[in-house]
């Protein structure tokens, strides 16, 4: 499909170089020609005076002509011509040297129109593969609870003797599937919102009040675990939108609180270097394998082994809309991590006004 739309566009290049280079062309060749035409008539007609003046110099008695002669008005005119063939040959080698201008405009700018399209549609190309491979993964993801509940059903359809607790529990199950639905349709929602609204207008807020914001939300999933929540933040000041940025960290601690041990502790911490504050978020979880890591922000991509070890639900959205978040804020997120220690995560976000 692009090869068609690459060749089909650097046709549309070419049509429009052409027209602007035969154009040119033509015109510039008219001018060149009626000078030569002027020239020749100029030409004509003295050559015209010159027979007259010869002429009327014979005719009084004076011998030949040499070099000048002079004119009826004064005007000195040199014996020298131009053959009328040597105009019109070199009206036929302007014509030729168009021409050939011209084809080598042509062979360039297929070479440059064909390229130029490639770069064109390269953007469109990886927006329309990111889509594709966005709706595979997001239709992988629907199959697996959709499966689940169409089984629990089908079977539950067949089995006419359920008792009131084994239909308590598979109602609960169900529950249990919609409620990871509603999730997913939730993270693709927000993924879309952040990439389509991406000029929300900033503002200064509170790095300590949204930091805080985002604990409340996770306190009690990290009380289930026994996880401690230490927070050593101070108080910045940033240029950002305060609903997103309170998601982002709500991401990061449900992250590091859902891949934690019971009995360990999350750490925060921030220090301003320069006209940004760098913020870590760290963990004693069991941490992400070193082949991972370059993939850790993709989206619905969730680590294999050292991760797999945590029986954790998760769609492997949630670091996406947290880059995408710290991105629409002209900040940088990074992870490191060793197996079996712990995951740290880098924010640096802006602490000056965005332009």
């Amino acid at each position: 499909m692009f090869h068609a739309a690459r060749l089909k566009l650097t046709a549309w290049y070419l049509l429009i170089i052409m027209l602007i280079s035969v154009s040119f062309s033509v015109v510039i060749y008219r001018v060149l020609t009626v000078e030569l035409d002027r020239i020749e008539q100029l030409q004509s007609i003295r050559q015209k005076h010159l027979r007259e003046a010869v002429l009327m110099m014979q005719q009084g008695g004076e011998d030949g002509v040499v070099g000048k002669v002079v004119m009826p008005k004064g005007e000195m005119v040199s014996t020298f011509f131009i053959d009328p063939k040597v105009i019109e040959d070199t009206k036929q080698r302007l014509a030729w040297q168009f021409f050939s201008i011209n084809f080598g405009i042509l062979a360039l700018s297929g070479v440059a129109g064909y390229f130029l399209a490639g770069r064109t549609l390269r953007p469109i190309k990886e927006m329309v593969e990111e889509q594709d491979r966005f709706v595979t993964d997001a239709s992988h993801e629907l199959r697996t609870p959709l499966t689940a509940l169409r089984t629990e059903l089908e079977v539950s359809i067949r089995n006419t003797n359920l008792s009131p607790k084994e239909t308590n529990e598979l109602l609960q199950s169900n529950l249990e599937e919609v409620i990871h639905l509603q999730h997913l349709s939730d993270n693709l929602t927000t993924l879309a919102h952040n990439k389509t609204n991406n000029h929300k207008k900033k503002e200064k807020v509170s790095l300590l009040a949204i930091v805080e914001s985002a604990l409340k939300k996770v306190v009690p999933q990290a009380k289930k675990k026994q996880i401690t929540l230490d927070n050593k933040i101070a108080d910045y000041t940033l240029i950002g939108e305060k609903q997103s940025l309170t998601e982002l960290f709500i991401i990061l601690l449900d992250n590091a609180i859902k891949y934690s041990e019971v009995n360990k502790k999350v750490t925060l911490t921030a220090k301003q270097t320069d006209h940004h504050v760098v913020i870590t978020v760290a963990d004693q979880g069991q941490g992400i394998a070193k082949k991972d890591l370059p993939y850790i922000f993709d989206r619905f991509y969730r680590a294999s082994q050292s991760r797999s070890k945590q029986e954790t639900s998760g769609y492997g959205l949630g670091l996406s809309i947290a880059q995408q978040i710290v991105e629409l804020h002209k900040g940088t997120i990074s992870v490191s991590s060793i197996v079996d220690k712990g995951t740290t995560f880098t924010l640096r976000l802006p602490i000056r006004k965005v332009a």
